[in-house]
């Protein structure tokens, strides 16, 4: 106790010159962590990690291999899977973890980013009188806390405004939002208050004016869910849990009990997707936490097992961050067809979603063309008039499968559980289902509480309140700027390494490479409106990344922002693995080709292509059509019909822009939808009438030609980077 008194007594000490540095609402944040004690007394009577750094992947699997019996096997590397882990060897159970993809593959990468109650489940509980409901919100509430503290260089409070339009309103949703605070007691991030209709367009100077009577602003969390995923399975690896990705489970294992004669569950085999190799791995219990595949896993215990995932795809966009304040999100409580749907900052973007619809279950979810344009207008009826939403400025778009379940103890099995259901089979299988990102730690809690009670394990209880992730326990707002001055590195690259890698970052800086530039002197951007370095790259294997896609979706977020910005930074990030894994020309094709098929399903490529192809309409007037044929013809000096590489160099030269081939053959290849080599005017027209709708933005060749006819005519020349890089 005298300890935490001068711990508190320095901090307040120390508060004021902080305070200036960081901004008061921020340094309020901090300070509160910094006092917040009370959750470190679970994380107390952990031991510390055996392990200083995670063993390698190779490692791992000799483990898994030459293990005779773990105590508990989790099958699934998502949040829920990963959580199992953690808590189940920090209570000194012998764990292991196996994955068939990537650790965050699935589900868990592809959410709100937010870490929250649940307002919308808060205000049922109160109309219905619904006691699971509020139970529910009030365990995500403390969990919500918990997470803030235990992974603060990921997660942050954001504020969410909630716009309103009619003065009935105003009353109805403060009371809703101040019960919300109230549920959440003393984990409350902070209070929520009302603007006026002046003051909400201070905040939000977006948002739709007419009608505008005030909004309310409430307080959640935001994370970096990929990152925050990988973050507990590295956690668990550190203290001694056998993790591997890319191992898929091919049958359970079992064995008969000689005193009753029943068959149980006492592991699985499992298959090394990269090299093929199989071996068995045995455990005394085993857990399904494979989210949307959970009835694959449970038919493999008992082929007549019910199934209990009902699949729903929930899409999200992401935009330009001017869309959006950098500070405030956006709550539209009811859509046309009676959806939530958020508009929030993130990673200096803006991400919209998400839609609700039923869906197949599919390794690789594609986002769909009704559900992308469903968003944008719902965007457009909150945002101002003069914001003109375009179907171009979507960046990158995905799918989630978010894994509905109903009880299979339930006496309604048709009726869907809110919350997370814990299932044990006849054979012992145990199986984790439903639930949502916020509550994976007492979901983790609740499945192991359930194996070692069902399994006679030995051990005590949960220990991972307030037991700090991978990176966060030495963490501050201000060790970026340690990063600035000891390693030379941009000020956005520190900002954006102290915010991913935590006390780590020191490790990533270290590996940087030297620009050869006065400043700065380390750190080479794999893209350049980017902050992500090449150094990220090598440092992504150490946390277990064996793909490109694992590179550009999960380790880095680069596909997630902008789908553009990751295919152009493939071609380097596959060169880097390569040369770390040893990977041969054609692996180094076979990735290359991997990754870009991703981007274009699932990544929402393919939907930014499908603006503009072979059977678009030219919809200009007259007058424009005779004004892009001008500037086509400063190309197509030869009056050919169609402009190549050859012609786009010559008058590149004329006005003394250098561009490299290879970027010149990339912006060509853009429009060339027949993809010949060359760009005619007929898809020239094309991409001038797609812009002008709004369903192509940012195109390098229209910005391109643009700005060498402005050259040529004499006037000041304007940049020509990629404008946002639409879709």
């Amino acid at each position: 106790m005298a300890f935490k008194k001068a711990v508190k007594g320095t901090i307040l000490a120390g508060g004021g010159a902080l305070a200036t540095v960081l901004g008061l609402s921020q340094f309020a944040h901090y300070r509160r962590k910094q006092m917040s004690l009370a959750y470190v007394e679970a994380a107390e009577y952990v031991s510390e990690p055996v392990n200083r750094e995670p063993p390698s992947r190779e490692a791992q699997l000799l483990t898994l291999q030459n293990t005779s019996e773990f105590d508990v096997l989790v099958i699934g590397g998502g949040a829920t899977g990963c959580g199992c882990a953690l808590d189940a060897v920090t209570r000194g159970l012998k764990t292991a973890l196996v994955e068939r993809d990537d650790f965050s593959s699935g589900t868990s990468s592809r959410s709100t980013k937010l870490i929250h109650g649940g307002v919308r489940y808060l205000q049922k509980a109160i109309m219905k009188l619904d006691i699971e409901q509020y139970r529910m919100v009030k365990e995500a509430l403390y969990e919500r806390a918990n997470l803030l503290e235990i992974a603060p260089h990921l997660s942050a409070p954001l504020p969410i405004m909630l716009p309103v339009y009619k003065w009935w309103q105003l009353p109805y949703y403060w009371v809703g939002i101040k019960l919300y605070d109230l549920v959440a007691g003393s984990n409350c991030l902070k209070s929520s208050y009302v603007l006026s209709k002046s003051r909400a367009l201070e905040h939000f100077p977006m948002l739709q004016k007419d009608k505008l009577v005030g909004a309310i602003v409430y307080y959640d969390g935001q994370h970096n869910d990929a990152r925050m995923n990988v973050a507990i399975a590295l956690t668990a690896a550190r203290y001694g849990a056998a993790t591997a990705n890319y191992m898929e489970v091919m049958s359970l294992l079992k064995k008969t009990d000689p005193q009753t004669g029943k068959e149980h569950v006492s592991g699985a085999r499992c298959k090394d997707v990269l090299t093929g190799q199989e071996f068995d791995v045995r455990a005394k219990c085993v857990i399904n936490a494979t989210g949307p595949f959970t009835d694959t896993v449970r038919k493999m215990d008992d082929k007549n097992a019910t199934a209990i995932c009902q699949p729903s795809a929930g899409v999200h966009i992401v935009m330009p961050g001017y869309y959006s304040p950098e500070s405030m999100g956006l709550l539209d409580p009811a859509t046309s067809d009676g959806r939530v749907i958020f508009f929030l900052p993130w990673q200096k973007m803006t991400i919209a979603g998400t839609t609700d619809t039923p869906t197949d279950i599919t390794h690789h979810p594609v986002p769909s063309e009704e559900d992308i344009n469903f968003i944008l207008n719902e965007v457009r009826n909150y945002l101002s008039c003069d914001v003109e939403v375009r179907r171009g400025d979507v960046l990158a778009a995905w799918s989630g499968i978010r894994p509905l379940v109903t009880d299979p103890k339930s006496a309604d099995t048709q009726s869907i559980s809110r919350n997370h259901v814990v299932d044990i089979s006849e054979s012992g299988l145990i199986t984790i289902a439903g639930g949502k990102w916020t509550t994976y730690r007492s979901m983790a809690e609740d499945t192991i509480d359930a194996a070692i009670k069902a399994h006679n394990l030995k051990a005590g209880p949960s220990k991972t309140v307030g037991l700090f992730l991978q990176g966060g326990k030495d963490w501050s707002p201000t060790l970026y700027i340690r990063l600035v001055q000891d390693y030379g590195l941009e000020s956005e690259v520190a900002q954006h390494l102290a915010a991913t890698y935590g006390d780590k970052a020191f490790e990533v800086a270290k590996m940087a490479s030297v620009t050869g530039k006065r400043w700065p002197i380390v750190g080479v951007r794999l893209v350049s409106e980017f902050p992500y370095i090449e150094a990220e790259v090598k440092y992504g294997i150490k946390e277990y990344a064996c793909t490109a896609v694992d590179m550009i979706s999960r380790r880095t977020r680069l596909a997630f922002l902008n789908v553009q910005a990751a295919e152009e930074a493939l071609p380097r990030i596959v060169e880097l693995m390569g040369k770390e894994l040893n990977w041969d020309d054609h692996k180094k094709q076979e990735e290359l080709e991997t990754a870009k098929k991703f981007l274009y399903y699932e990544m929402g490529y393919k939907s930014r292509s499908e603006q503009l192809t072979d059977s678009s309409e030219i919809s200009l007037l007259p007058s424009d059509i005779d004004r892009y044929k001008k500037r086509f013809h400063k190309f197509d000096a030869d009056q050919k019909g169609f402009i190549t590489i050859v012609d786009v160099q010559r008058v590149l030269e004329n006005i003394n822009i250098q561009m490299d081939e290879n970027t010149l053959h990339e912006i060509l290849n853009e429009v060339d939808l027949n993809k010949n080599g060359q760009v005619e005017l007929n898809e020239f027209l094309q991409l001038m009438s797609a812009i002008q709708k709004g369903r192509v933005s940012g195109s390098r060749l229209a910005i391109l030609m643009k700005t060498a006819e402005e050259n040529l005519e004499g006037r000041v020349p304007i940049p020509v980077d990629r404008s946002c890089g639409g879709l």
